[in-house]
Protein backbone atom coordinates (compact mmCIF):
# COMPACT_ATOMS: atom_id res chain seq x y z
CA UNK A 1 0.00 0.00 0.00
CA UNK A 2 0.65 3.41 -0.54
CA UNK A 3 2.04 6.58 1.90
CA UNK A 4 0.61 9.81 0.17
CA UNK A 5 2.70 12.24 1.66
CA UNK A 6 1.60 15.72 -0.19
CA UNK A 7 -1.62 15.68 -0.24
CA UNK A 8 -1.90 19.58 -2.01
CA UNK A 9 -0.14 17.65 -5.01
CA UNK A 10 -3.25 15.83 -5.37
CA UNK A 11 -5.67 18.73 -4.73
CA UNK A 12 -3.83 20.77 -6.99
CA UNK A 13 -1.28 18.97 -9.58
CA UNK A 14 1.32 20.53 -11.14
CA UNK A 15 -0.31 19.69 -14.30
CA UNK A 16 -3.87 20.09 -14.69
CA UNK A 17 -4.53 19.72 -18.05
CA UNK A 18 -3.02 16.21 -17.56
CA UNK A 19 -4.85 15.66 -14.57
CA UNK A 20 -7.77 16.88 -16.50
CA UNK A 21 -7.72 14.54 -19.36
CA UNK A 22 -6.67 11.05 -16.67
CA UNK A 23 -9.99 11.88 -14.92
CA UNK A 24 -12.16 11.98 -18.43
CA UNK A 25 -10.11 8.86 -19.54
CA UNK A 26 -11.72 7.30 -16.11
CA UNK A 27 -15.00 7.28 -17.59
CA UNK A 28 -14.30 7.29 -21.70
CA UNK A 29 -11.12 5.51 -22.14
CA UNK A 30 -11.01 6.52 -25.86
CA UNK A 31 -12.35 10.49 -25.54
CA UNK A 32 -11.24 12.55 -28.62
CA UNK A 33 -9.41 15.64 -26.78
CA UNK A 34 -8.44 17.21 -30.21
CA UNK A 35 -11.29 19.25 -29.64
CA UNK A 36 -10.93 20.52 -26.06
CA UNK A 37 -7.62 20.97 -26.41
CA UNK A 38 -8.16 23.39 -29.00
CA UNK A 39 -10.81 25.53 -26.58
CA UNK A 40 -7.93 25.29 -24.02
CA UNK A 41 -5.31 26.73 -25.89
CA UNK A 42 -7.19 29.21 -27.41
CA UNK A 43 -8.34 30.18 -23.70
CA UNK A 44 -4.44 30.31 -22.46
CA UNK A 45 -3.93 32.95 -25.43
CA UNK A 46 -6.84 34.46 -24.43
CA UNK A 47 -5.35 35.10 -20.62
CA UNK A 48 -2.37 35.35 -22.15
CA UNK A 49 -3.07 38.55 -24.55
CA UNK A 50 -2.45 36.55 -27.40
CA UNK A 51 -6.05 35.96 -28.92
CA UNK A 52 -6.69 38.54 -31.61
CA UNK A 53 -8.86 41.48 -30.31
CA UNK A 54 -8.57 41.19 -26.95
CA UNK A 55 -6.03 42.29 -24.05
CA UNK A 56 -4.05 40.31 -21.58
CA UNK A 57 -5.79 39.34 -18.15
CA UNK A 58 -5.36 41.70 -15.42
CA UNK A 59 -7.48 40.23 -13.02
CA UNK A 60 -5.36 38.59 -10.46
CA UNK A 61 -8.07 36.46 -8.92
CA UNK A 62 -10.18 35.68 -11.43
CA UNK A 63 -6.95 34.69 -13.52
CA UNK A 64 -6.21 31.42 -15.92
CA UNK A 65 -5.37 30.08 -12.49
CA UNK A 66 -9.20 30.01 -11.67
CA UNK A 67 -10.18 28.89 -14.87
CA UNK A 68 -7.91 25.89 -14.64
CA UNK A 69 -8.77 25.13 -10.85
CA UNK A 70 -12.46 25.32 -12.07
CA UNK A 71 -12.01 23.20 -14.78
CA UNK A 72 -10.53 20.73 -12.69
CA UNK A 73 -13.00 20.29 -10.35
CA UNK A 74 -15.45 19.85 -13.26
CA UNK A 75 -14.36 17.03 -13.80
CA UNK A 76 -13.73 15.38 -10.63
CA UNK A 77 -17.35 16.07 -9.84
CA UNK A 78 -18.31 15.05 -13.42
CA UNK A 79 -16.57 11.98 -12.41
CA UNK A 80 -18.09 10.90 -9.18
CA UNK A 81 -21.43 11.63 -10.95
CA UNK A 82 -20.51 8.93 -13.39
CA UNK A 83 -19.52 7.01 -11.22
CA UNK A 84 -22.86 7.02 -9.61
CA UNK A 85 -24.47 6.01 -12.19
CA UNK A 86 -25.95 9.89 -13.66
CA UNK A 87 -26.15 9.94 -17.26
CA UNK A 88 -23.33 11.89 -18.99
CA UNK A 89 -22.26 11.22 -22.47
CA UNK A 90 -19.19 11.89 -24.82
CA UNK A 91 -20.81 15.00 -26.30
CA UNK A 92 -21.78 15.81 -23.13
CA UNK A 93 -18.83 16.05 -20.76
CA UNK A 94 -16.87 18.04 -24.03
CA UNK A 95 -19.37 20.74 -23.95
CA UNK A 96 -19.37 20.80 -20.02
CA UNK A 97 -15.51 20.93 -19.96
CA UNK A 98 -15.34 23.84 -22.47
CA UNK A 99 -18.66 25.61 -20.48
CA UNK A 100 -15.77 25.53 -17.75
CA UNK A 101 -12.48 27.02 -19.59
CA UNK A 102 -15.35 29.36 -20.91
CA UNK A 103 -17.05 30.91 -17.86
CA UNK A 104 -14.81 33.76 -17.02
CA UNK A 105 -13.67 34.95 -20.31
CA UNK A 106 -16.00 37.61 -19.12
CA UNK A 107 -13.42 39.61 -17.17
CA UNK A 108 -10.88 40.15 -20.41
CA UNK A 109 -10.65 43.45 -21.92
CA UNK A 110 -11.28 43.94 -25.77
CA UNK A 111 -8.40 45.47 -27.10
CA UNK A 112 -9.03 49.39 -27.13
CA UNK A 113 -10.86 49.29 -23.50
CA UNK A 114 -7.58 50.69 -22.04
CA UNK A 115 -9.64 51.92 -18.75
CA UNK A 116 -9.54 50.36 -15.39
CA UNK A 117 -9.01 46.42 -15.51
CA UNK A 118 -11.63 43.37 -16.30
CA UNK A 119 -12.60 43.69 -12.82
CA UNK A 120 -14.67 46.72 -13.63
CA UNK A 121 -17.14 44.12 -14.96
CA UNK A 122 -17.42 41.56 -12.13
CA UNK A 123 -21.42 42.09 -11.98
CA UNK A 124 -21.57 41.48 -16.02
CA UNK A 125 -18.93 39.01 -16.18
CA UNK A 126 -21.58 35.97 -16.59
CA UNK A 127 -23.23 38.14 -19.47
CA UNK A 128 -19.38 39.00 -21.36
CA UNK A 129 -18.68 35.45 -21.18
CA UNK A 130 -21.77 34.18 -22.32
CA UNK A 131 -21.23 36.75 -25.25
CA UNK A 132 -17.80 35.25 -25.74
CA UNK A 133 -19.12 32.42 -26.40
CA UNK A 134 -21.75 32.76 -28.72
CA UNK A 135 -18.48 34.93 -30.75
CA UNK A 136 -16.43 32.13 -30.27
CA UNK A 137 -18.82 29.31 -31.37
CA UNK A 138 -19.63 31.40 -34.48
CA UNK A 139 -16.05 31.77 -35.07
CA UNK A 140 -15.25 28.10 -34.57
CA UNK A 141 -18.59 26.28 -36.43
CA UNK A 142 -20.28 25.01 -33.58
CA UNK A 143 -24.03 24.40 -33.68
CA UNK A 144 -26.40 26.57 -32.39
CA UNK A 145 -27.51 23.62 -30.08
CA UNK A 146 -23.78 23.34 -28.71
CA UNK A 147 -24.09 27.07 -27.67
CA UNK A 148 -27.19 27.04 -26.00
CA UNK A 149 -26.08 23.94 -24.04
CA UNK A 150 -23.17 26.00 -22.67
CA UNK A 151 -24.84 29.08 -22.81
CA UNK A 152 -26.86 27.11 -20.18
CA UNK A 153 -24.08 26.25 -17.77
CA UNK A 154 -22.47 29.53 -17.84
CA UNK A 155 -25.71 30.59 -16.21
CA UNK A 156 -25.74 28.08 -14.01
CA UNK A 157 -22.54 29.72 -12.09
CA UNK A 158 -24.31 33.20 -10.96
CA UNK A 159 -24.66 33.21 -7.13
CA UNK A 160 -28.35 34.78 -7.33
CA UNK A 161 -29.71 32.69 -10.56
CA UNK A 162 -32.59 30.28 -10.24
CA UNK A 163 -31.77 27.34 -11.45
CA UNK A 164 -35.61 26.48 -11.75
CA UNK A 165 -35.60 29.44 -14.39
CA UNK A 166 -33.30 28.13 -17.08
CA UNK A 167 -34.31 26.45 -20.02
CA UNK A 168 -32.14 23.45 -20.09
CA UNK A 169 -32.11 21.68 -23.29
CA UNK A 170 -31.95 18.50 -21.69
CA UNK A 171 -31.41 16.49 -17.73
CA UNK A 172 -27.48 16.16 -18.90
CA UNK A 173 -27.42 20.07 -19.16
CA UNK A 174 -29.09 20.46 -16.26
CA UNK A 175 -26.51 18.10 -14.38
CA UNK A 176 -23.53 19.85 -16.09
CA UNK A 177 -24.73 23.17 -15.10
CA UNK A 178 -24.96 22.13 -11.67
CA UNK A 179 -21.71 20.90 -11.88
CA UNK A 180 -20.35 24.20 -13.09
CA UNK A 181 -21.74 26.19 -10.82
CA UNK A 182 -20.51 24.36 -7.91
CA UNK A 183 -17.09 23.68 -9.09
CA UNK A 184 -16.57 27.54 -9.71
CA UNK A 185 -16.81 28.21 -6.44
CA UNK A 186 -15.14 24.98 -4.85
CA UNK A 187 -12.45 25.34 -7.11
CA UNK A 188 -11.86 28.66 -5.70
CA UNK A 189 -12.33 27.84 -1.87
CA UNK A 190 -9.85 24.98 -1.86
CA UNK A 191 -7.21 26.89 -2.72
CA UNK A 192 -4.54 26.34 -0.74
CA UNK A 193 -3.60 30.16 -1.06
CA UNK A 194 -7.20 30.83 -0.74
CA UNK A 195 -7.29 33.64 1.91
CA UNK A 196 -4.27 35.33 0.76
CA UNK A 197 -6.23 35.97 -2.82
CA UNK A 198 -8.99 37.69 -0.93
CA UNK A 199 -7.32 40.86 -1.13
CA UNK A 200 -6.92 40.57 -4.24
CA UNK A 201 -10.77 39.47 -4.66
CA UNK A 202 -11.68 42.65 -2.37
CA UNK A 203 -9.95 45.03 -5.22
CA UNK A 204 -11.95 43.61 -8.25
CA UNK A 205 -14.49 44.09 -6.07
CA UNK A 206 -14.17 47.14 -5.07
CA UNK A 207 -13.20 48.34 -9.16
CA UNK A 208 -16.77 46.48 -9.78
CA UNK A 209 -19.20 47.98 -7.53
CA UNK A 210 -19.79 45.07 -5.74
CA UNK A 211 -22.26 45.87 -3.04
CA UNK A 212 -21.91 44.85 0.49
CA UNK A 213 -17.90 45.48 1.18
CA UNK A 214 -17.05 48.76 2.03
CA UNK A 215 -13.22 47.56 3.43
CA UNK A 216 -11.25 45.05 2.92
CA UNK A 217 -12.07 43.54 6.04
CA UNK A 218 -15.61 43.08 5.76
CA UNK A 219 -14.87 40.93 3.08
CA UNK A 220 -12.60 39.05 5.32
CA UNK A 221 -15.30 38.48 7.92
CA UNK A 222 -18.35 37.90 5.34
CA UNK A 223 -16.11 34.59 4.16
CA UNK A 224 -16.80 32.57 6.60
CA UNK A 225 -20.58 33.34 6.27
CA UNK A 226 -20.34 32.64 1.85
CA UNK A 227 -19.32 29.55 2.75
CA UNK A 228 -22.27 28.54 4.37
CA UNK A 229 -24.40 30.50 1.64
CA UNK A 230 -22.56 28.30 -0.69
CA UNK A 231 -23.64 24.77 0.91
CA UNK A 232 -26.84 26.15 1.09
CA UNK A 233 -27.05 26.79 -2.44
CA UNK A 234 -25.38 23.78 -3.47
CA UNK A 235 -28.11 21.56 -1.40
CA UNK A 236 -31.19 24.06 -2.47
CA UNK A 237 -30.17 25.19 -6.39
CA UNK A 238 -27.07 23.14 -7.55
CA UNK A 239 -28.60 19.45 -6.50
CA UNK A 240 -25.71 18.37 -4.37
CA UNK A 241 -23.39 17.65 -6.62
CA UNK A 242 -20.59 18.12 -4.42
CA UNK A 243 -21.22 15.29 -2.86
CA UNK A 244 -19.93 13.28 -5.80
CA UNK A 245 -16.25 14.24 -5.03
CA UNK A 246 -16.04 11.85 -2.24
CA UNK A 247 -16.44 8.55 -4.74
CA UNK A 248 -13.64 10.32 -7.39
CA UNK A 249 -11.10 10.99 -4.83
CA UNK A 250 -12.28 7.27 -3.69
CA UNK A 251 -12.18 5.94 -7.32
CA UNK A 252 -8.97 8.21 -8.81
CA UNK A 253 -6.74 7.97 -5.65
CA UNK A 254 -8.03 5.32 -3.31
CA UNK A 255 -8.66 8.12 -0.49
CA UNK A 256 -11.86 7.78 0.77
CA UNK A 257 -12.24 11.60 1.49
CA UNK A 258 -13.34 14.29 0.07
CA UNK A 259 -10.37 16.21 0.14
CA UNK A 260 -11.55 19.55 -1.81
CA UNK A 261 -14.18 20.23 1.07
CA UNK A 262 -11.55 19.29 3.88
CA UNK A 263 -9.60 22.04 2.44
CA UNK A 264 -11.85 24.68 1.71
CA UNK A 265 -13.33 24.09 5.67
CA UNK A 266 -9.43 24.21 6.56
CA UNK A 267 -9.31 27.67 5.13
CA UNK A 268 -12.43 28.93 6.69
CA UNK A 269 -11.09 28.08 10.02
CA UNK A 270 -7.78 29.63 9.74
CA UNK A 271 -9.31 32.82 8.70
CA UNK A 272 -11.72 32.44 12.05
CA UNK A 273 -9.00 32.09 14.09
CA UNK A 274 -6.94 34.53 12.31
CA UNK A 275 -10.23 37.36 12.51
CA UNK A 276 -10.36 36.02 16.49
CA UNK A 277 -7.06 36.92 17.31
CA UNK A 278 -5.05 38.51 14.80
CA UNK A 279 -8.00 41.55 13.78
CA UNK A 280 -5.61 44.48 13.85
CA UNK A 281 -2.61 43.12 11.54
CA UNK A 282 -4.91 40.25 9.73
CA UNK A 283 -2.99 40.71 6.63
CA UNK A 284 0.00 39.05 7.84
CA UNK A 285 -1.11 36.32 9.07
CA UNK A 286 -3.00 35.27 5.74
CA UNK A 287 -0.60 33.49 4.45
CA UNK A 288 -0.32 29.71 5.53
CA UNK A 289 3.52 29.81 5.84
CA UNK A 290 3.55 32.53 8.54
CA UNK A 291 0.88 31.59 10.43
CA UNK A 292 1.88 28.02 11.18
CA UNK A 293 4.60 29.37 13.18
CA UNK A 294 1.66 30.95 15.47
CA UNK A 295 -0.60 28.65 16.29
CA UNK A 296 -1.29 24.81 15.64
CA UNK A 297 -5.18 25.02 14.49
CA UNK A 298 -4.69 21.47 13.63
CA UNK A 299 -2.25 19.70 11.19
CA UNK A 300 -1.86 21.26 7.64
CA UNK A 301 -3.57 19.21 4.47
CA UNK A 302 -0.16 19.36 3.24
CA UNK A 303 1.75 17.28 6.51
CA UNK A 304 -1.19 14.71 6.81
CA UNK A 305 -0.07 11.62 5.98
CA UNK A 306 -2.19 8.66 4.97
CA UNK A 307 -3.13 5.18 3.93
CA UNK A 308 -5.16 5.09 0.90
CA UNK A 309 -8.13 2.36 1.12
CA UNK A 310 -6.66 0.87 -2.44
CA UNK A 311 -4.46 2.91 -4.97
CA UNK A 312 -6.45 3.30 -8.32
CA UNK A 313 -4.54 6.31 -9.88
CA UNK A 314 -3.74 5.84 -13.65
Amino acid sequence: MMVIKNLQEIIRPPEIFQEVKKIVRLMFPRFDFSEITSVYRDVVKLFAGDFVGYRKCNTNYHDFRHTEDCTLEFARIAHGAYLNGEQISVPGMNLGLISALLHDTGYIQEVGDNKGTGAKYTMTHIERSIDFTRRYFSLKGYSSSDYKFCKNCLKCTGLDVHIDKINFISVENELMGKILGVADLIGQMSDYNYLEKLPILFEEYKEGSVPGFNTEFDLMKQTPEFWKFSQERFRTELGNVDRFLKDHFRVRWGIDRDLDREAIEFNISRLNYILKHFPADYQRYLYRHDLSSQFNLSQSLNDKQLTPIKNQAT
